[in-house]
């Protein structure tokens, strides 16, 4: 399959987690409260205009999709799992501070980082289904010869997803604070 499907595939899989976000009653946020207060002591650590906040943004979301690419070959159930959680999670917790706040204010707490933290997400996730396809296939098609071609590809693939994190973090630390106070 070529990339363009694989992508295809990442974005279908987002798109299934955006759909049981919105679908999520808001009573499920008060079974989160344990989750939320251990977000509320984070951020107090993670403050805006802070070189280390751009630092621990970009190695959180890299190392997850370093270790989604990694483990891609157990049956791709970590791209599989990160696409429709991060779509489940934006959707449910952008409903839940648009009826809280408005949409105005989910919009521009996402758009202006989300321009290229969303594409490294499905670029880089969509390499690793495409790797973990074909380490499955080369494992029990005896597709060997395959398996060095496509890790080479899809390396580049998850580079670039990787480079869009930065300029991703550096602006969810130092453009976001300003659009949404």
């Amino acid at each position: 399959m070529s990339y363009k499907g694989w992508s295809f595939i990442a974005v279908l899989l987002f798109g299934i987690g955006l759909a049981l976000g919105l679908a999520t009653p808001p009573s499920i946020a008060a079974l989160m409260s344990e989750n939320i207060a251990f977000l509320e002591k984070l951020s107090r650590i993670l403050t805006p205009f802070s070189v280390f906040t751009v630092i621990f943004i970009f190695i959180k979301n890299a190392s997850a999709l370093v270790l989604s690419f990694v483990f891609s070959p157990i049956l791709c159930l970590a791209p599989i799992l990160s696409l429709t959680a991060n779509g489940w999670l934006l959707a449910f917790i952008s409903s839940t501070v648009a009826q809280e706040k408005s949409l105005g204010f989910v919009l521009a707490g996402l758009l202006p980082h989300g321009i290229f933290e969303l594409p490294a997400l499905i670029i880089g996730q969509a390499a690793a289904l495409s790797f973990g396809t074909m380490a499955i296939l080369a494992l029990f098609r005896k597709r060997r010869s395959l398996l060095l071609p496509s890790l080479r590809q899809n390396l580049r693939y998850l580079l670039l997803a990787l480079g869009l994190l930065l300029p991703a973090a550096i602006i969810e630390t130092y453009i976001t604070p300003l659009l949404i106070t």
